[in-house]
């Protein structure tokens, strides 16, 4: 917006205001005096156009967003912390029950004990939010002493912990709130519904699916891949938890909610390539599974055909790689159809 506004047409136009029989020149008294000045009114332009950009929903960002939106009621969802399950053993393997709000670490990660679930088994809480313990299994320490504690183990991941909503996927919910009305109990509220849920990414429902009153809602998690089953469960609670039409949820009364995660369909692609010289097969290939990791999320419930030309183009895209054939997506050369339930996730990529 103010673009032009820079310090060589800020300074011209302020010396336009001096007479023409005053010495203007660089290093004269005048322009020395003025190029400072001028130098400070450009960097206010800048800011300007910055701010513009704070107003709008569009190009907004961080907490300029969420005041953006604020207005349409979707909130930025917040970090949430892993729960996982531990399992605590005396000599000989024997369960043993450790106290409530006892402390173990694993790879850096401290957890606490928050409930019991059965003999030696425990659901934990991270202490740390985010999505960082979702994926460490193991040994655990203690940090707290246990009596006849032998051995402990993180088993399992119940409900996986989220990182603080990116502005990306929160305005991809104002827009989906804004564009598609939510009313009485329609599709779009179901989904609405699913994605309130902290880790669900994006959501399709489908009326009617096993007859009258019946809705399923079909899953994608933050990644564009199937969701933990936890995950799963936690919708699945919060819109209709006893799925027998008596409106325990949030769900109307008379309908019933079958909550899944998306089928995942492995996308596997096998090609040859000539490399300019120094370039490595792996290199390409890593650079390979990267363009097609970032494609096949874009195209997650929002596109049911995998393109081959959009896959010729990810491997032409590459700089050491000078010419391919034998490209084959899925073990031939032609687009790949998907069912609206279905996800399609980066498989095997073969590079030769």
């Amino acid at each position: 917006m103010y673009e032009n506004q820079t310090f060589d047409t800020i300074l011209a136009r302020m010396l336009d205001r001096i007479p023409d029989d005053m010495d203007k020149r660089p290093g004269s008294i005048i322009y020395d005096a003025m190029a400072p000045a001028a130098a400070e009114m450009a960097q206010l332009y800048v800011q300007l156009d910055v701010q513009a950009d704070q107003r709008f929903a569009d190009t907004a960002t961080g907490d300029y967003l969420d005041r953006a939106i604020a207005w349409s009621g979707v909130k930025r969802k917040s970090a949430t912390k892993a729960l996982v399950r531990g399992r605590f053993y005396a000599a000989a393997d024997a369960p043993l029950d450790i106290p409530i709000g006892n402390r173990f670490s694993l790879g850096g990660i401290n957890y606490r004990a928050i409930s019991r679930l059965a003999a030696g088994d425990y659901r934990l809480e991270a202490e740390t939010t985010g999505s960082t313990a979702n994926g460490s299994f193991g040994t655990l320490l203690p940090i707290d002493f246990v009596p006849d504690l032998v051995r402990a183990e993180l088993t399992e991941l119940l409900i996986p912990g989220t990182d603080r909503e990116t502005d990306a996927a929160l305005y991809e919910r104002y827009q989906q709130q804004v564009t598609k009305p939510v009313t009485s109990g329609n599709r779009y509220q179901y989904e609405q519904w699913a994605r309130e849920i902290s880790g669900v990414g994006r959501v399709r429902a489908f009326p009617l699916w096993a007859g009258p009153g019946t809705v399923k809602v079909v899953l994608l998690d933050e990644s564009m891949t199937s969701p933990e089953p936890a995950l799963v469960t936690a919708v699945q609670q919060y819109i209709d938890p006893t799925q027998d039409g008596l409106g325990e949820g949030a769900a109307p009364i008379g309908a019933v909610v079958t909550v899944v995660g998306a089928t995942e369909i492995p996308i596997n692609v096998s090609v040859s390539v000539t490399l300019a010289t120094g370039a490595t097969v792996s290199q390409v290939r890593e650079q390979i599974l990267t363009g097609l990791k970032a494609y096949l999320a874009e195209l997650a419930f929002t596109d049911t055909i995998i393109r081959y030309t959009r896959i010729q183009g990810i491997i032409l895209g590459i700089p050491p790689v000078i010419d391919y054939s034998n490209l084959l997506v899925n073990g031939q050369a032609a687009n790949i159809q998907t069912a609206l339930d279905e996800v399609p996730i980066v498989g095997t990529v073969t590079v030769t």
